[in-house]
């Protein structure tokens, strides 16, 4: 009854798709246009699947032919996409002053790609600077490498910063601005245990030293500042309202004593500025006009509110999108850290990670990111990152010049009787004949993949990939044929010549087989047919798995 329908939608799936449907991807455009079908998903499911084989026995010639002759008009409604595109900002009035602002706690991670590309858009729309900030005030949280890493990840997404500022270049700008502060009674130094303030600011109560005059403040942080007071002993108090509904905003720690040897300066400073003081000052001395920033920055925000109308500074429009979750992402800096220096993974582009220079070497594209995190816009909303999304974007981008090869896992060398010498002839690209072709004379042998060969029933027919019908019979497989009409399963091979080859898969598996003589020399993105896309990226035995 709705078999008619299936085969229409699989049909534009597959002419969408290189020729091969997806059952998944059909299943949910029936499951959204047929309601009689919701009733029963298995039994949909079980037609879904058997229409989709229908379809993928038919050669893309067949399904091109079919879908432009008589679903044309599906053809463009499908095609046809929406214009995303990001709100315009508030208070733009010539060029605009945006900025990023990671710690070099490691390497770029794809949570971190929203950020960048966001601000990078604004400033390509109004024009003007993007700042580059690594705020690197915690010196016990420091990748050295992180330096030169962060900025090589943002040139590949294609970021073009304009300035690069680095924090533990601007202490001395740190200190004067709190030395203002407090000459005009908005910071104070507190000698209470940590504890102590604590509780007293979730109690509202103000600790004993929170109205001493400014020159005793005064004397306190300079000798905070030369070694006299040691650390644990005192901290520098941004003076605000301790009624405030929120205890995080509630008088807030600006400076803290840190004894430890940073990267960049060495053993030169000893009280560091906590993040929400120096982000204040540097946004106002950098002139950022606009702050994209996640919904966790709200307190943050709040607290900063005090350093601007303290000082009379006119304060950036602020921004703040919903949260991402990314499940099954390794994102966690210190415990990919961790692991590559216990040897468990094998430097931060690992394809295990959930990084920058991991996504880059699995053969996702910078384009990919971008137009991920356009379409997701500025929204407020929290959001679970979709995977499957992004590999359609990818997929898109890479597919057109992605060649295709076979490759056969878990490789059984098969003899095929009576079979005579074949030359077969297969595309590199099924639409762009102008790539060439993959050449082999065949005589008898291939190789075909163990669990394809477990599941070939006795007498069932089956097609060799742009090759020939097989047929099984007892222990045998006998040649049955070349006319290439018969729609039935179709399995890859490999032929004589074929070498070892492996795929490291993101969830540490690796897969093991042949790949066919001709992908020698190849690198980049490339298509294995009826398994997936991958990248050879180093040699001729080893890619890293993209996406199905």
């Amino acid at each position: 009854m709705y078999e008619d329908d299936i085969r229409r939608i699989a049909l534009i799936n597959a002419y969408q798709h290189d020729g091969k449907a997806d059952v998944k991807s059909v299943m949910g455009k029936v499951m959204a246009e047929i309601a009689d079908l919701r009733r029963d998903p298995k039994a949909a499911k079980d037609l879904v699947t058997r229409i989709v084989d229908e379809v993928n026995a038919m050669s893309p010639a067949e399904i091109k032919e079919i879908v432009e002759s008589r679903y044309s008009s599906s053809i463009k409604k499908e095609k046809k996409t929406e214009d995303h595109r990001l709100p315009d900002l508030e208070g733009v009035d010539g060029p605009v002053v945006m900025r990023m602002a990671p710690s070099p706690s490691g390497p770029l991670h794809v949570g971190h790609t929203r950020m960048a590309i966001l601000n990078d858009e604004y400033v390509k729309r109004y024009g003007g600077e993007l700042i580059l900030r690594i705020e690197d005030t915690n010196p016990k949280n420091i990748d050295p490498e992180a330096y030169h890493m962060i900025p090589e990840d943002l040139r590949w997404l294609g970021v073009n910063v304009t300035k690069t500022v680095i924090q533990s270049d601007r202490f001395d700008l740190y200190y004067e601005e709190a030395k203002k502060l407090i000459m005009n009674g908005h910071m104070y130094i507190c000698t209470c245990p940590r504890e102590e303030f604590k509780k007293k600011k979730l109690e509202s109560i103000p600790c004993k030293d929170r109205d001493n005059p400014p020159e005793k403040n005064m004397d306190l942080f300079e000798k905070m500042l030369d070694g006299t007071i040691n650390e644990g002993e005192a901290v520098a108090v941004v003076k605000t309202d301790l009624n405030h509904p929120n205890p995080s905003v509630r008088d807030w720690i600006a400076f803290r004593i840190i004894n430890a040897v940073h990267p960049r300066v060495g053993d030169r400073y000893r009280v560091y500025p906590m993040m929400s003081f120096s982000v204040a000052v540097d946004d106002h001395y950098l002139g950022l006009t606009h702050v994209l920033r996640g919904k966790d920055q709200l307190t943050n925000t709040d607290k900063q509110r005090y350093i601007f109308e303290y000082n009379g500074w006119k304060r950036p429009y602020y921004y703040h999108y919903g949260m991402i979750k990314f499940p099954g992402l390794k994102l966690k800096t210190s415990l990919m850290k961790k692991g590559i220096m216990s040897g468990q993974y094998d430097g931060w582009s690992d394809v295990r990670l959930g990084t920058v220079r991991a996504f880059a070497r699995r053969g996702y594209q910078p384009e990919t990111f971008r137009r991920y995190w356009i379409n997701s816009g500025l929204r407020e909303i929290d959001a679970i990152f979709s995977i499957e999304i992004f590999d359609s974007i990818n997929r898109e981008i890479v597919d057109p010049k992605s060649y295709r090869f076979s490759f056969v896992k878990n490789p059984v060398k098969v003899v095929i009787d009576n079979m005579p010498r074949i030359r077969s002839k297969l595309p590199l690209h099924p639409t762009h004949p102008e790539y060439g072709f993959r050449e082999y004379e065949v005589e008898g042998t291939v190789y075909l993949s163990e669990s394809d060969l477990t599941k070939m029933n006795e007498g069932e027919r089956i097609r060799l990939k742009d090759l020939c019908y097989i047929r099984k019979k007892g222990d045998r497989i006998l040649y049955d044929g070349l006319d290439m009409t018969e729609k039935t399963k179709i399995i890859n091979w490999c032929p004589d010549g074929s070498r070892d080859f492996s795929v490291l898969r993101p969830d540490g598996s690796i897969d093991r087989g042949l790949i066919e003589p001709m992908s020698a020399g190849y690198r980049g993105i490339a298509q294995l047919e009826r398994y997936g896309y991958v990248n050879i990226a180093d040699s001729d035995s080893v890619a890293y798995f993209t996406h199905s």
